[in-house]
């Protein structure tokens, strides 16, 4: 059986970043986009090493690509539950779009950006584990060509529970090999699996996948972690405790416990400010005020 969790950070970042594993990463894309919006090639932005994953620690562990068309993946496996994601998702598609700006300096070279988070918790108060949104007329429920810039798909892992007999799409077989590849091994990949070349290729790639020392030290740190906190939740929801109070015990308090504020807005701020972004744009995203933000800044 497969050793390691493709859901630890890591071994994400190793089986989806990595430069020799870019069709699997594409493999996955498409399971998510509509057929008319098939990627034929990709091009990895950030491709794993050890070094730049100890440096982004601090970051939001995304893996960047860009197809053939010029258009711009983000791709995010979130663990640890976060009340205020939605929020962190559009800042950093934001800054995506954005830094194309930066690197051409003219609007007309701007590409359409797409955001696919991963979530292993609960986000949405519905049934549903698949949703895609993107820019609508309010009245028409309209899209037009001209505004075809952002679109963000949510997964959410938990949500989905069909057994290997009902595996439909491409889609339900990347979910069912995220939740369960510690079942599998290269030498006993289901067949409802192994129909799609990708996914085959990643069961075989994460069972012989060598973490070197300091891989398996962050590996291990990382695993514990996961565990730490699901095991936090499950004491703090069987005692009744308020989801707010939960996700304080684990995340902690953020620079100076600021009162009054959620931590996870001044998170946001704090990241923002290292992007170097405004204090008119971190008010628009955080709702934080002026003087709160200059306090975390010193």
């Amino acid at each position: 059986m497969i050793r390691l969790n493709p859901k630890i950070d890591i071994t994400f970042r190793k089986l989806f970043g990595s430069e020799e594993n870019k069709e699997i990463l594409r493999g996955f894309i498409n399971s998510v986009l509509p057929a008319n919006e098939q990627v034929k090639t990709l091009e990895i932005k950030n491709p794993y090493n050890l070094a730049s994953y100890i440096k982004g620690k601090s970051n939001v562990l995304d893996v960047k690509a860009r197809g053939e068309d010029g258009r711009w993946f983000d791709v995010e496996l979130q663990v640890g539950e976060q009340e205020f994601f939605g929020k962190r998702i559009k800042y950093y598609l934001d800054k995506v779009y954005v830094d194309q700006l930066i690197v051409a300096g003219e609007y007309s070279t701007l590409k359409k950006v797409i955001g696919i988070a991963i979530l292993d918790f609960n986000y949405f108060n519905d049934k549903r584990h698949f949703r895609g949104l993107t820019y609508k007329d309010i009245e028409t429920n309209e899209t037009y060509d001209v505004l075809n810039l952002s679109d963000i798909y949510f997964i959410e892992l938990k949500k989905f529970g069909k057994e290997l007999k009902d595996l439909q799409t491409t889609l339900d077989r990347w979910i069912t090999f995220l939740n369960k590849a510690h079942e599998y091994s290269k030498d006993k990949i289901p067949p409802e699996l192994a129909l799609d070349e990708n996914i085959k290729n990643a069961i075989e790639k994460l069972d012989i996948m060598y973490l070197n020392g300091d891989e398996r030290e962050i590996y291990e740190t990382e695993e514990k972690k996961r565990l730490d906190t699901l095991e936090e939740l499950r004491t703090a929801e069987a005692k009744g405790i308020e989801k707010g109070k939960i996700e304080g015990k684990i995340e902690g308090k953020i620079e100076g416990k600021h009162e009054g504020k959620q931590e996870r807005e001044v998170e946001i701020a704090l990241e923002m400010l290292r992007d170097g972004e405004s204090i008119e744009k971190i008010i628009k995203y955080t709702k934080l005020t002026k003087e709160e933000i200059e306090k975390i800044s010193r």
